[in-house]
């Protein structure tokens, strides 16, 4: 992606965070003869093997990339944005010379898919999905509520996927190439519009995200 030097984010544990805090990613291949293929798909992310782990989920048996075996692949998880009018910033009422933009957080994953479709493993999978978005409720599901039977059935339905990162690309575009106090405007604007967690993500102007 167009990635300008100031709003690259190279730290993995940040990047890995921000997979976590986003699970679920646009899952893009290419297969020949049906071009670009793509599906929103929950991901968990494994750290193994280093530097950038493995993404890990399922899909339907009839959705066509599950058929995409060996294709290169690309996840795409998006984390806080949010629109940024230029009446924020104080170089509008100095100049004039201003537009609006975004601004927003990105994350790309890029890898070969593997799929699986052995009934333990796709069930260890659906425990491992269900634990991860069930487990800070206050009365969580458990795939041993639902009868066993059923749950095998479901399990036919269902490929498993593992896509080891090959390249992590994340962009933190939070207003870096902007004045400092135009950065300290779109804090105030957004905190007023209620989107502190945006406006948390803006530091100062000379940061650069790239270590």
């Amino acid at each position: 992606m167009y990635n300008p030097p100031a709003f690259q984010e190279n730290r993995l544990e940040t990047l890995h965070a921000a997979i976590a805090a986003a699970p679920l990613a646009n899952l893009i291949a290419y297969r020949e003869g049906d071009g670009l293929l793509a599906s929103p798909v929950p991901l968990m992310l494994d750290p193994e093997p280093a530097p950038f782990g493995t993404l890990i989920g399922h899909l339907a048996r009839g959705n066509p990339l599950a058929a995409a075996e060996g294709a290169m692949a690309l996840a795409i998880f998006m984390g806080p944005d949010a629109y940024i009018t230029p009446s924020w910033y104080a170089t509008k009422r100095a100049t004039g010379r201003v537009v609006p933009t975004w601004n927003y957080v990105t994350l790309h994953a890029h890898g070969t898919l593997r799929f699986f479709d052995d009934p333990a493993r796709l069930l260890a999978l659906v425990r491992r999905l269900t634990e991860r978005h069930e487990g800070q409720r206050a009365a969580p599901w458990a795939v041993g509520d639902a009868p066993a039977d059923f749950i095998a059935g479901q399990l036919k339905g269902i490929v498993g996927f593992v896509l080891p990162i090959e390249r992590l690309e994340g962009k933190w575009k939070m207003s870096q190439n902007r004045p400092e106090e135009d950065r300290a405007g779109v804090v105030e604007g957004l905190k007023a519009e209620g989107r502190a967690d945006v406006a948390a993500l803006i530091g100062p102007a000379s940061q650069n995200r790239v270590p």
